[in-house]
């Protein structure tokens, strides 16, 4: 009999469209394992011929879970395209505002999409491990999840008056209007609570990691390159900074890079059965150029995090990795929760900075350049919108790398990984395979995103034989 075929289409519990296909040799052993986006939308064709100030209101359509980083990346870009300075107070309240996205976002990710998967346990029926077995076994974990979610878009709602999609305040040049002292203090109010939701968590997480410890080594555990913004002092960045890679071993391999030639250090390829773009480390090649980015890669690539509570619990997630780098991806849930923590901190520092009250926030101007590149780093990973202009400001082109793109090497080789270890001999369980979704949902894609829609509906396994016979199935 000759090569078997496992997939799991769609992948449940993540933002769009996929399916995973694991290959079988004739043993029956995991030969390779496939990560298949099936979303297509392509919005760099749609950018195409319309003005460039209308980019941060297309743009934070991509995705309605991050439009903030959208938004920013998108702005950052125009701002270049202007060639203004922004002032001061424009850049503390876009970064405020990206600090509820980040904890929003975060929150998502780790209370309803991940949580039923080490909490309710992954070889659990599937009609428990959802959101709703985690509000009847775990009311106060899903309640805490739904507070601190609700805090991270109630700053974004204080700043723009609505939760989602604000471009109409953030602009080309800054932000339309300051944050009123009143809106501030109804951040700060809740700021205690959010607070303790986050320390809370993070000491459930790290009980339920010295449960798994010996699970863990299969679970997307292996060495790439890690990239992400720094500060001048090499500290955790999301708004701006400069790029920082590091190899497995905790070294520095390159350090200042300009976020704005991107280009000259990531290259894209593509493979036939993917809408998603594969992005590598040039100086290695494709696909040795395999690099990850996101909360772990942050907390890999940055000296300290910058913030009190967040710099010690650094020091605790550090002893899980080798010189310390984490390598396990199942880790990137305690990287989201130490990031959530340290922006909780960063919005108490912004609204104690009173250069954030300055009435100051637009500097207007017209087309001066026409090209502008702009960077962030999103809730899974760094972001990069380039646009190119005519004199009249019109986008003639227009290149997006997503977040979740980068990572697109690493789902192929963490569920190879992961499938290798738990797949033998055709046998099917529903908690085997969902090992292979759990380990993806640790990345948290956004496929909306990195494909430039929508979903989440039943998951349906097929196996096959090199004919395409079908020789066992699982539905959903």
């Amino acid at each position: 009999m000759g090569e078997k075929t496992i997939e799991i289409n769609p992948v449940t519990r993540i933002e769009g469209h996929a399916k995973v296909a694991i290959y079988l040799s004739d043993n029956g052993t995991v030969k390779e394992a496939r990560f298949h986006v099936t979303d297509f939308r392509g919005f760099e064709r749609i950018c195409e011929g319309r003005p460039f100030y209308e980019m941060p209101g297309l743009m934070s359509r991509i995705c309605g879970i991050c439009p903030v980083s959208h938004l920013l990346a998108s702005v950052k870009a125009c701002d270049e395209i202007l060639a203004v300075r922004i002032p001061e107070a424009a850049v503390l309240l876009r970064r405020l505002m990206h600090m509820g996205q980040i904890i929003q976002s975060h929150a998502l990710s780790f209370f309803y999409l991940s949580a039923p998967d080490f909490l309710i346990g992954v070889d659990a029926d599937p009609s428990e491990r959802n959101i709703f077995g985690l509000i009847e076994k775990y009311p106060d974990v899903a309640k805490q999840g739904i507070k601190l979610r609700a805090f991270g878009q109630k700053i974004i709602e204080y700043l723009a008056d609505k939760r989602i999609h604000s471009s109409e305040w953030i602009v080309p040049g800054g932000v339309r209007k300051p944050i009123s002292r009143e809106k501030s203090e109804k951040i700060r109010s809740e700021y205690n609570d959010a607070l303790k939701i986050a320390t809370e968590n993070i000491l459930r997480f790290k009980s339920i990691l010295e449960k798994l410890s010996g699970e863990l080594e299969n679970l997307g555990d292996f060495p790439t390159y890690y990239m992400g913004l720094v500060t001048s002092k090499g500290e955790l960045e999301h708004y701006d900074g400069l790029i920082r890679i590091v190899d497995g071993e905790g070294k520095v391999v390159a350090d200042h890079l300009d976020p704005k030639r991107y280009y000259e250090y990531i290259g894209e390829s593509v493979e036939p059965w993917s809408y998603m773009k594969f992005p590598y480390y040039k100086p290695l090649g494709y696909p040795n150029g395999i690099y990850r980015v996101g909360p772990l890669a942050r907390l890999n690539v940055a000296s300290k995090c910058g913030t009190p509570l967040a710099d010690e619990e650094l020091k605790e997630f550090r002893r899980w990795g080798r010189n310390g780098v984490v390598q396990n991806t199942f880790l990137y849930h305690y990287a989201r929760l130490i990031e959530i923590l340290f922006c909780i901190e960063k919005v108490k520092e912004i609204l104690d900075n009173p250069e954030t009250y300055s009435e100051n926030t637009w500097a207007k101007a017209s087309v001066n350049r026409y090209e502008g590149v702009g960077v962030a780093e999103a809730p899974r990973g760094t972001l990069i919108h380039h646009y190119k202009t005519d004199r009249y400001g019109i986008i003639k082109w227009a290149n997006l790398i997503i977040a979740t793109e980068h990572n697109n090497l690493a789902y192929n080789m963490a569920i190879t990984q992961v499938a290798r270890k738990y797949i033998r001999n055709e046998k099917i369980s529903e908690g085997l395979l969902n090992r292979v979704e759990a380990i993806i949902r640790a990345f948290d894609p956004c496929l909306s995103c990195a494909t430039h829609a929508w979903n989440s509906i039943s998951l349906d396994i097929i196996l096959y034989d090199s004919k395409g016979k079908i020789l066992d199935r699982l539905a959903r």
